[in-house]
């Protein structure tokens, strides 16, 4: 295990801060206009990084803010059935935000679309929580950089929580996860991101992100070669910059995932104690459902480190989640431990 997180002792649990979402999923050809049916699910990003975390047996707990309603009281319960605390959910508002991605498709396309204005937990803002009471019994604090995307508001609650977990000496990751659909409200994420970055131990996303929200940049026509070996010499330099800006960081991940059509070509980085390691490689010609791959990543990270895996353990244990998840319906995994273990390269 790595000597930077060596020294923490994670008893407390893993509290994943971010808007809880209803995902709806109408198909292509519009049949379920006739048939008057639509598959929904309950999502979020942090949301799909609690629910991983739980199916594997760590203690969490869930942010969130949503309408006090008959429909949250059914939302509420599948989330503790599923081993969830959820007492830090805050109650108010009047609406639970939405998303419509038409079905087999990703977040990258225009099959997207968003319906989170004025929910309840886009209407938060700073002073409104009792954040030593949020954060008791923690030692882990999730969030990504979907919720600074929503607005000000919620950009200045995200750092008040990171400066209120910061003292207690909690530790903190963040999913670099961009979403240009959401940055509508006269900011860009190089004006908000490193403000909140600075405060976290660990850092995933990829070398693009780390450009658009960090100001890193990546060497141009880097997909003109399409070699490897070009991509994981980005990684290691996009994570020395990292580190090298914000010194609280002691840990970067990096994803790679080509997509064309439904061949996927997978693998990913991390790089800590100096030292860039690179997980197995994996290819499919089929997939299932793309949304919440990266999610699953940072669980599977999160997870390593808690149980103080080795470095190259938490790296393929969390690639290996992230691949599995490709053939599973819905935004979370539903692969165990010992399935995910038993599928790593």
């Amino acid at each position: 295990m790595s000597r930077l997180f060596n020294n923490k002792s994670y008893t407390g649990k893993v509290l994943s801060f971010g808007e809880l979402l209803l995902r709806f999923c109408p198909d292509v050809s519009g049949k379920w206009l006739d048939s008057k049916q639509l598959q929904v699910y309950i999502v979020g990003a942090e949301l799909n990084v609690s629910n991983s975390l739980a199916l594997w047996g760590l203690p969490v707990k869930y942010f969130t803010a949503l309408p006090n309603n008959d429909l949250t009281i059914q939302i509420v319960k599948s989330l503790q059935n599923k081993g969830i605390d959820t007492s830090a959910i805050q109650y108010g508002g009047t609406r639970v935000g939405l998303y419509y991605l038409t079905e087999n498709n990703d977040i990258k396309h225009n099959a997207l679309v968003y319906d989170r204005a004025n929910s309840a937990f886009a209407e938060l803002k700073p002073g409104m929580i009792d954040w030593d009471k949020v954060l008791e019994g923690v030692s882990w604090l999730h969030f990504s950089a979907i919720c600074p995307a929503l607005n000000q508001n919620v950009a200045d609650l995200c750092r008040e929580v990171l400066e209120a977990a910061s003292k207690k000496n909690i530790t903190i990751s963040v999913d670099m996860n961009y979403r240009a659909k959401l940055w509508q409200y006269g900011k860009s994420p190089l004006q908000v991101m490193p403000d909140l970055v600075k405060y976290c131990d660990l850092v995933m996303g990829n070398i693009w992100a780390a450009e658009t929200m960090l100001g890193i940049n990546v060497i141009p026509g880097i997909h003109e070669s399409g070699l490897k070996s070009i991509y994981l010499k980005e990684a290691l330099k996009t994570s020395q910059k990292v580190i090298e800006q914000f010194p609280k960081c002691k840990a970067v991940a990096n994803t790679f995932r080509f997509d064309a059509t439904n061949d996927i070509k997978y693998y990913t980085t991390l790089y800590i104690d100096k030292q860039l390691y690179n997980s197995g490689e994996y290819e499919t010609g089929h997939v299932v459902d793309k949304v919440g791959s990266g999610d699953c990543f940072m669980a599977g990270l999160i997870y390593g480190f808690y149980n103080k895996y080795e470095v190259n353990e938490i790296l393929e244990f969390a690639t290996a989640a992230a691949f599995e998840k490709l053939f599973i319906k819905g935004d979370s995994t539903t692969k165990t431990v010992a399935e995910i273990k038993k599928a790593i390269k």
